[in-house]
Formats: structure tokens, C-alpha cells, sequence
């Protein structure tokens, strides 16, 4: 059973601040897991990897990370998502330590592949959390503001690693952000209050003290729900294409830049997240925006705006790949990069509006098995393309029709599932009883 209670009652200012914490534990479950990709030019001239090799390593995180998702949602709708936040820190953060002892592929395929089982512990709990003391009205803020951390996170690790290792050897970054990461936890430690299932909701509507919270339910029933929510099965399709996109730009751009355009590993590493990034903290943030809005005049608004930037991204995709004029490259990364906020900031605040909040986080441990499984494929088809001549600007330019399916799936899911799906949730969230039949 969950160990729900809550230590005061919730402020809008607490609120905020919740959202803030995770924001630096965010910021590393990122800055740790993109530095490696940053290293990969050195791993390849000092162990002589091949791309397929490196490429594995890149995949063996997704993978674990995927594998291990189910477990750790359904853990975080058992039992305190503050203790599984920081439970999963303090694991990543000594693991990614470990990484700066390996010197042969499987030593960075294991090590990545445990860090990834630590890592998977954060999202799914920390996204239940955050709707937890969020309504609807704000949850697409309150996500797009979180989500921003990603993006941080993802510049500092791949800026930082390639300047350390220029600097004090490919180990350095790793140690350092372990350290880091640990002090963080037991900092934080002492502020995050675990809130009961649902509160914010409920104080809105007057019924806290009225509704008893839904109480966990076996896998296998909570899959046979699933499976009846059309849309929220459509949303993880979705999410699959889109997560091999980003993924393969995570893992590759760093190689990309240095043997495309000549970059020494500092400026590859920063070249190949801080455009990006950026344009998805601004995305992230006017995507929050425009969702809550939308939404409030139309309950589908959140995954129409998701197909928008799906859409609007596409041909920014295709031109990272293909132009071979530097700053025309730095506008298109950008502009995919503000498309890819707009779909992120949105990404479980649209899932949510399908899920009832006693599954929030077994629900997106799923999406994320799929959607990482998915990436990790997609991480290590590149290396496997490389490896038989096929360019790496054709592989990464030819990704935009994934982009595109993205669009398409999402729109036909807002047009033909979404509203009832969403309020048939809206129905079941508040009721009296707690024996739902949908999800």
C-alpha cells in the first residue's frame, strides 16, 4: 500500500516549489545520461569502438532504462514518490561514477544499462507527483516547466563533457556529476512532501475529504484497462516515433558535428545540444501555455497542439541531416528543437487527461518501455547504418517521415478518440466509487 501523507496543507507557492525541486533532479537525470554521448569521438579513437559498438552503448541505457519502466510505475503508484525520486538519484548518480572505470564495451554497455534502471525510477513518479498537486488548468504549465530542466540538463551534460574531456580526460564529467547528484538528494531530501493521490483535484471540486483514493490494482487488470483507453494506446504510438527522433539526435549529433564540420569535442558536445535545447526550453514553455488554454475551450486542445509541432517540425527534421551551410544548420536545430518543446511540454499532461490519477504512474512506466525501446532501436540503427556506407546525414535526414507519422496519428486520435476517452475520465476521477472500468 501507499504511504500517502501529507505534512501541511497545499499552497499555491508549495505547489511551484514542488515543480522547482524536481527541476534539479531532473536536471541531472539528464546532464548524466547524455554526457557519454559527448565522449564518443574519444572512446572511438582510444579503444577503437566501431559505430555499431558505440551505437549499442548508446542503446544499452534506453534499453534497461525501457525494461525496467513497467516495475518502477507500478512502484510509484504503490508506495511514496518522494522516496522513489530520490531512492532512483542516489542510485544514477553512483552509477554514473562507474562510468569513468570502464574500458571495454560491455563494461560501458553494463554500467549504461544499470544507470538506466536507476534512472527509470524518476519520470513516472516525479509526473505523478507533479499532477498530483496540479490541476488541469496548470498541469501543462507545471510539465512544460519541469520539462525545461530536460533541456538544461541535456546542454550542461553534453557541454560539460566535451569541455572536461579536452581538458582532464574523458572521466572527469562523470565523476563530477555523481558527486553532484548525490549532494543534491540529500539536500532535497529534507523538503518534498508526498501528497495524496489526486488532492489537487479534489480540494478543487470539495470532495478531498469525500473521496477515497483508488486503491492500486494488479498489473495484468491495470493492462486489460489499457488496452479498452484508444487513445491513450494511440498517444504511446506516438510517443514511440517521436522518442526515436530526439533519441537518435541525443546520441549522434555530438559524432555528427565533429565529422561533418571539423568541430573539436567541446564544440561538437555544445553544438549538439545547446541549439536544440534551447529552442525546446522556449517550446516547452509556450507549448504549456497554449495548451492549458486550448484545452480549457476544447478538451482534445492538448494533443492537437502535440500534432501542430509534430507537423510544423518535420521539415526542420529533414534539414539537420541534408544542409550542409552552418548557420542555415543552427536555425533549422533550433526550430526543431521549439517544435519538439511544444510536443514535450505536453507529452503526460495529455496522457493524464486519459488516465485516472491510481494509474498515472504505472501508466507512463508503460509508455515508456515502449516509447525507449523503440529509441534504443533507433540509437543503434544509425551506428548499424553508418557501419555499411549509408551517410549519416541521409540516416538522420530520413527520420523526418517518423516525425511526420507522429503528426498524423496524433491528429486522427484528437479528431475520432480523444473527447470521449477524456470524458469518460473526467466522469469516473471524481466519482464515489473506486471500481473503475477504465483507465
Amino acid at each position: 500500500m501507499s504511504s500517502e501523507k501529507t505534512l501541511s496543507p497545499i499552497t499555491p507557492r508549495y505547489r511551484w516549489t514542488v515543480v522547482a525541486m524536481l527541476w534539479f533532479i531532473c536536471f541531472f537525470n539528464y546532464a548524466d545520461r547524455v554526457a557519454i554521448f559527448s565522449v564518443f569521438p574519444e572512446l572511438q579513437k582510444r579503444y577503437h569502438f566501431s559505430k555499431s559498438e558505440l551505437g549499442l552503448i548508446g542503446a544499452a541505457f534506453t534499453w534497461f532504462y525501457a525494461g525496467g519502466a513497467p516495475l518502477a510505475g507500478h512502484i510509484g503508484d504503490r508506495y511514496a514518490r518522494k522516496w522513489v525520486i530520490l531512492g532512483g538519484l542516489y542510485v544514477w548518480s553512483l552509477i554514473t561514477g562507474l562510468t569513468a572505470q570502464c574500458t571495454k564495451v560491455w563494461h560501458f554497455v553494463l554500467v549504461r544499462g544499470t544507470e538506466g534502471l536507476g534512472e527509470t525510477f524518476y519520470f513516472h513518479a516525479s509526473m505523478a507527483l507533479i499532477s498530483d498537486y496540479h490541476t488541469p488548468a496548470t498541469r501543462s504549465r507545471a510539465i512544460g516547466f519541469h520539462q525545461t530542466s530536460i533541456y538544461a540538463g541535456t546542454i550542461a551534460g553534453g557541454a560539460l563533457a566535451g569541455w572536461m574531456t579536452d581538458q582532464y580526460g574523458w572521466q572527469s564529467p562523470f565523476v563530477l556529476l555523481a558527486v553532484a547528484g548525490i549532494l543534491l538528494g540529500l539536500v532535497l531530501n529534507r523538503y518534498i512532501r508526498e501528497p495524496k493521490r489526486n488532492e489537487a483535484e479534489r480540494e478543487e471540486s470539495g470532495t478531498a475529504k469525500d473521496v477515497p483514493a483508488e486503491p492500486p490494482i494488479p498489473f495484468w487488470r491495470f493492462l486489460k484497462e489499457f488496452s479498452r483507453t484508444r487513445t491513450a494506446v494511440l498517444l504511446v504510438v506516438a510517443y514511440v516515433g517521436a522518442n526515436i527522433v530526439g533519441q537518435i539526435f541525443l546520441v549522434w549529433m555530438p559524432t555528427f558535428l565533429k565529422e561533418k564540420f571539423g568541430l573539436s569535442l567541446t564544440m561538437a558536445g555544445l553544438g549538439a545540444v545547446v541549439f536544440i535545447q534551447l529552442g525546446s526550453m522556449g517550446g516547452a514553455v509556450f507549448g504549456g501555455l497554449a495548451a492549458d488554454r486550448w484545452s480549457q475551450r476544447d478538451v482534445t486542445g492538448r494533443i492537437r497542439v502535440q500534432a501542430l509541432a509534430a507537423l510544423f517540425g518535420t521539415p526542420f527534421v529533414f534539414l539537420c541531416g541534408w544542409t550542409r551551410n552552418p548557420g542555415l544548420l543552427i536555425l533549422v536545430m533550433t526550430l526543431f528543437g521549439f517544435c519538439k518543446g511544444v510536443y514535450d511540454s505536453n507529452l503526460t499532461a495529455a496522457f493524464y487527461d486519459v488516465i485516472t490519477p491510481a494509474r498515472r504512474s504505472t501508466a507512463t512506466g508503460l509508455m515508456n518501455m515502449v516509447g525507449w525501446f523503440g529509441a534504443g532501436m533507433g540509437a543503434w540503427g544509425i551506428g548499424f547504418a553508418v557501419d555499411r556506407q549509408i551517410p549519416m546525414s541521409v540516416a538522420i535526414s530520413s527520420t523526418a517521415l517518423i516525425y511526420l507519422a507522429v503528426s498524423v496519428i496524433l491528429y486522427l486520435t484528437a479528431c475520432y478518440t480523444a473527447r470521449q476517452d477524456i470524458l469518460a475520465r473526467e466522469s469516473i476521477s471524481l466519482a464515489p466509487s473506486s471500481e473503475s472500468s477504465r483507465l
